[in-house]
């Protein structure tokens, strides 16, 4: 991590508004800056909050919004919860990990694009939906998603 990431992640982890700072939120706040979770973000955190680097990985690791690998470029995540599921997500999601070329969550192997899967995207009226970038598109088909998806791989 560089000095300038470090002093980043301090800034990010000491200057929290709210009177209680947890290892939680200065796990959010430490993602937040970096984007992800490095090493060195654990031991920060570890050191700041007067916890272990054991205490810190055990609340790290039981949530599964925090990653620990630098994300892509862009950010695809495709709604599995049970609206969408029923609207048919399966085939969706199906269509854009071929089109990433992943079986699973994680990023395409040139790093571009990092998909996971999302239990709500809070659009169960636009089921099923899908998020590009953080730009949200219901009523989508397998056809569409793909689309969106190939529009990632094109140069701007």
């Amino acid at each position: 991590m560089s000095i300038e990431d470090r002093a980043r992640l301090v800034e990010a982890i000491t200057s929290q508004r709210r009177p209680t700072v947890t290892v939680l939120s200065s796990l959010l706040a430490a993602q937040d800056e970096l984007g992800y979770l490095p090493d060195e973000a654990i031991r920060e955190v570890s050191t700041l909050m007067g916890a272990t680097i054991n205490e810190v990985w055990g609340v790290a690791s039981y949530y599964t919004n925090f990653r620990f690998t630098p994300p892509g470029r862009s950010a695809v995540e495709v709604c599995w919860g049970p609206t969408c599921h029923l609207q048919g997500a399966a085939h969706i999601l199906r269509r854009v990990l071929d089109e990433l070329g992943l079986e699973g969550e994680g990023e395409t192997k040139d790093g571009e694009v990092s998909f996971k899967f999302n239990t709500c995207l809070g659009a169960c009226a636009q089921a099923p939906a899908i998020s590009v970038d953080h730009r949200l598109s219901g009523r989508q088909t397998p056809e569409s998603a793909a689309k969106q998806v190939r529009q990632l791989k094109q140069p701007s």
